[in-house]
């Protein structure tokens, strides 16, 4: 008790939000705690309008296919997922998704897959080639898994240059709860590093609340992304699927979810936070609070609304039935109502002068 005591009256929402930083105790009380969550969204809210002011940066989701040849334990996608029904989009397809969004102003698009054997490096470079041409203005992301470092560099060489990878969990013991035996953190981390090297602008990101985790587990996240610095960190709530050995698990709450989002926008002033769909599913404002602790970038999905209820990563996942300019029109007018401005440019980090 001495030392919570002596925590609070060090004003650590102060510290964290002059200093960008904290001591491991300070941060597991911050974690562990709603009594400073006010004054922590109001931090984190001022510090982004002081980089990034009412800005929202807008992606262009598109799920381009389902079928994935690992077995994480969290995912509806996941291999041993018999009930899945599964697709890919033709390139033609992916093709006409871009157009679409490119006329309602996207220019950043996220093609986002399970690690899909189909679409080998020749067929990803293929496509990453044939946005890049007929779309010179946007920014290209990827998220697509675990890769070698020459694919890598081939998808960079063809025209992406964003790529996403969330590393789900920063300990060992944990990631091997929530993943099968042939998958491995220290691969997973070296993907991330390899991808910084290569010259991408890099997201990681993690589950809040995931299935045994501990606060030292979300501790640890923070210091793993304080080694790695990406461009970009998304977070959401756990949430579970009817097909997956977590079925029963309870989801993440709204409350952490924010926490760690005000968390994370004063440890990373600068960085690119998504307030995310899984945010938006657990609660009906769950991105609009999202934007008010930090967070300062929503991805409307693309997919074609044929295909879009077969990428069900967890259950009950929202916006499934509405087309891309349904999705675009309705983030322009939530956002707005608070004080929002939604920018349709390629969005890249701001860095520090």
């Amino acid at each position: 008790m001495e030392q919570t005591t002596s925590i609070v009256k060090e004003n650590i929402i102060e510290k964290l939000y002059n200093e960008h930083n904290l001591t491991d105790n300070e941060l597991l009380y911050l974690l562990q705690t709603d009594a400073h969550d006010a004054e922590l969204f109001e931090k984190a809210d001022k510090k982004r309008k002081e980089i990034y002011g009412n800005e929202v940066y807008i992606r262009g989701l598109i799920e381009f296919t389902n079928y994935c040849k690992n077995d994480c334990y969290y995912c509806g996608i996941r291999r041993s997922n018999r009930n899945a029904e599964r697709y890919r989009l033709t390139k033609e397809e992916i093709l006409e998704t871009c157009a679409r969004g490119y006329e309602l102003g996207f220019r950043t698009f996220v093609l986002q897959g399970g690690e899909d054997p189909y679409f080998t490096d020749a067929r990803v470079c293929e496509v990453v080639s044939a946005i890049r041409k007929s779309f010179p203005d946007c920014a290209i992301t990827l998220s697509i898994g675990e890769k070698s470092k020459a694919s890598y560099q081939a998808y960079f060489d063809a025209g992406a240059n964003r790529y996403l990878l969330r590393h789900e969990t920063a300990t060992c013991q944990h990631y091997q709860k929530l993943h099968p035996a042939e998958m491995s953190l220290d691969n997973r981390k070296q993907c991330l590093f390899n991808l910084k090297e290569i010259g991408y602008q890099v997201g990681a990101g993690f589950m809040v609340e995931s299935p045994y985790q501990t606060p030292e587990n979300l501790l640890s996240d923070l210091r793993f992304l304080q080694e790695l610095k990406p461009d970009m960190i998304g977070i959401g709530p756990f949430i579970a699927h009817s097909e997956t050995p977590f079925a029963k698990y309870k989801s993440g709450s709204l409350e952490l979810t924010l926490r760690m989002i005000a968390i994370l926008r004063l440890l990373f002033p600068y960085a690119l936070l998504p307030a995310t769909t899984a945010l938006g599913t657990i609660h009906p404002q769950g991105r609009e609070l999202g934007m008010q602790a930090g967070a300062n970038v929503v991805m409307p999905n693309l997919t074609p609304v044929r295909e879009r209820k077969k990428y069900m990563l967890y259950d009950n996942k929202i916006c499934l039935g509405d087309d891309a300019a349904q999705c675009r029109g309705c983030m322009d007018a939530r956002l707005k109502k608070f004080g929002y401005e939604i920018v349709t440019s390629v969005g890249n980090p701001r860095k520090a002068d």
